[in-house]
């Protein structure tokens, strides 16, 4: 019975999904991979004190290892030619590996250092830098509401960093610190949104993926004191790379086929808001008023500015 009613349900979701278009469908990978983001702050409250202590550089090590893995046998069933792929990606192909490894390598250390809730809201910020890099490199006009929306969230960000030793549960100086490398995640974010916007019709970016995690695995492995994980953070570890990075980000890649760099950008920011709920659901982590205050400040500017945009669509020079 259990099982006709799967059946049932997923033949009933398939016959909806195929009569999207090609946008909304998109638009629907897009929230998948939000939903799949945001499992990271809550699954890495579960790894051990030891590991969360002493091994910052072995989460990522074992989460982009998996993340390496699992892209590499999806590509190997398609008969991957690495190094064709190479020669044709080129530069662009390298610029967007590098910036799936400064995200998964910075993404991880920050959480050891603050809480689901800035990191996520720090990520948020991804829509502004994309929106501003797009302008620099490829004269992309921004209009007046993209850069007042800027200033709101700079004040968000300046709430958060002044009151960082609020919660008392961590050194302020830690905080600091871990929204310091929160921020490699937004300005990563958007090199690679801006790269996959102007390339991702010349080639499969979906490899990229793979290089990205290959190469923050390896500056992990010589940055590791040692191994500290035990079998649990390892399968948990295991369950991020594969589910919460690998899968998501190969998702992502062709979403943004069909969709613009910052509707990608601005749809990710549904990870903002699932991510903290499942760390507050799942671990107890209650965000401090200032993270709420500024979080605000920065989500709210974030999506007054983007629903602006699509009242005044954004012409470009």
């Amino acid at each position: 019975m259990l099982r006709h009613s799967i059946a049932r349900l997923s033949s009933r979701l398939s016959i909806f999904l195929a009569q999207l278009g090609p946008h909304a469908r998109a638009v629907g990978l897009m929230a998948i991979v939000a939903l799949l983001w945001s499992l990271a702050g809550v699954v890495s409250r579960y790894l051990s004190p030891t590991l969360m202590a002493e091994g910052k550089f072995e989460i990522v090590f074992w989460r982009s290892a998996f993340a390496a893995l699992f892209v590499f046998v999806m590509l190997a069933r398609q008969g991957f030619d690495l190094r064709r792929w190479l020669r044709d990606a080129g530069v662009p192909g390298l610029v967007s590996a590098c910036c799936w490894a400064g995200m998964f390598t910075a993404y991880m250390i920050a959480l050891a250092y603050t809480s689901v809730a800035r990191v996520l809201v720090l990520s948020a910020l991804g829509p502004l830098a994309t929106a501003v890099l797009s302008r620099l490199l490829f004269s992309t006009l921004i209009p007046t509401r993209t850069w007042l929306a800027l200033m709101v969230a700079s004040v968000g960000l300046t709430w958060m960093v002044a009151h960082a030793g609020a919660s008392g549960a961590r050194p302020a100086g830690h905080d600091v610190t871990g929204m310091l490398i929160a921020a490699l995640v937004p300005l990563c974010s958007a090199i690679n949104l801006v790269t996959l916007q102007r390339w991702g019709k010349q080639f499969d970016f979906v490899p990229t993926v793979m290089l990205g995690a290959t190469l923050s695995a390896g500056f992990a492995l010589v940055c590791m004191g040692g191994f500290h994980a035990n079998l649990l953070d390892v399968f948990l570890l295991a369950v991020l790379g594969v589910f919460q990075l690998g899968l998501p980000c190969m998702l992502m890649v062709l979403a943004a086929q069909r969709l613009s760099a910052t509707e990608v950008a601005l749809l990710g920011l549904l990870e903002t808001v699932l991510g903290p709920l499942w760390a507050w659901l799942g671990a107890g982590e209650v965000p401090t008023s200032a993270t709420l205050t500024g979080g605000a400040l920065v989500v709210a500017a974030l999506v007054a500015n983007e629903a602006a945009a699509r009242r005044r669509p954004l012409e470009t020079s």
